[in-house]
């Protein structure tokens, strides 16, 4: 079943979807532009891992974007020695972090292995101030914008803090970028709207070879209806936050009236 968003569903920003679709994201990506850019060039999904603290409610781990994990009770060693042991005043917890992987799609010449683009999907983490993987991106972002490496930002949430621009761009609740290394620092916006269809976008590659084009309004549909979304979302509910403005609550309560 497809979404009933023409463009991106904000539904699937909830932590339970996103995680998923990230990774199929990523995925879909990188194999339709591997069959549009062979033999000359290839896409590579690159992981990174970061950690993500996690709320212990009870005996059980949430970690909103995976799933649940369930407490550990103390072995039978633990057990036994405690009655010869001086037993502790008290009890306190650390921070319970869980691995998070994150990928970025990058565009290879295949010749010599060099990087030619990166396409970099944020997540949630990249636009948390004080997380690791905030710092990490900017830090990583900051390195291809000296490059002589293409980058494409795509952020597909409506939360968190945006990587900065220097010159102010319509507001939306959904942003691509291109910087392309040639035209530095001017940078191509998509600023995009609930009610956008997603673009169709040019991939710059290694001059004098021309762009090749992303439709990113199909991949995203493909990937609702691969991921069972529908299955996983309940539209009867207020989308995720952050909170839309009275004109998009208005706009979405009318479209999933239609499509009910």
């Amino acid at each position: 079943m497809p979404s009933p968003f023409p463009g991106m569903d904000p539904y699937i920003e909830a932590p339970a979807v996103w995680g998923d679709f990230h990774g199929r994201l990523a995925s879909e990506i990188s194999a339709e532009l591997n069959r549009q850019l062979r033999p000359r060039y290839v896409a590579r999904m690159t992981p990174y891992v970061t950690y993500e603290s996690i709320e212990i409610t009870g005996s059980m781990g949430i970690r909103p974007d995976v799933g649940v994990w369930q407490n550990q009770p103390p072995s039978k060693a633990v057990r036994e020695s405690a009655t010869t042991i001086t037993p502790p005043a008290a009890e306190s917890e650390v921070a319970y972090e869980v691995p998070l992987r994150l990928y970025t799609v990058e565009i290879h010449a295949v010749e010599a292995m060099e990087l030619v683009t990166a396409i970099e999907i944020l997540s949630p983490v990249n636009k948390r101030r004080g997380h690791d993987a905030f710092s990490d991106y900017r830090r990583k972002r900051r390195d291809l914008l000296r490059s002589s490496v293409h980058l494409i930002e795509i952020d597909l949430l409506r939360g968190g803090e945006r990587p900065p621009l220097e010159r102010p761009v319509p507001p939306a609740p959904y942003y691509i970028t291109l910087s392309r290394a040639n035209r530095r620092p001017v940078v191509d916006v998509w600023a995009i709207q609930l009610q956008d269809k997603l673009p169709r976008l040019p991939i710059p590659l290694r001059e004098p070879d021309p762009d090749t084009v992303l439709d990113l309004s199909v991949i995203v549909a493909r990937l609702y209806e691969q991921g069972g979304y529908d299955m996983l979302i309940d539209y009867g509910k207020p989308p995720p936050p952050p909170e839309l403005s009275d004109a998009e609550a208005e706009w979405v309560e009318a479209l999933l009236r239609v499509s009910r």
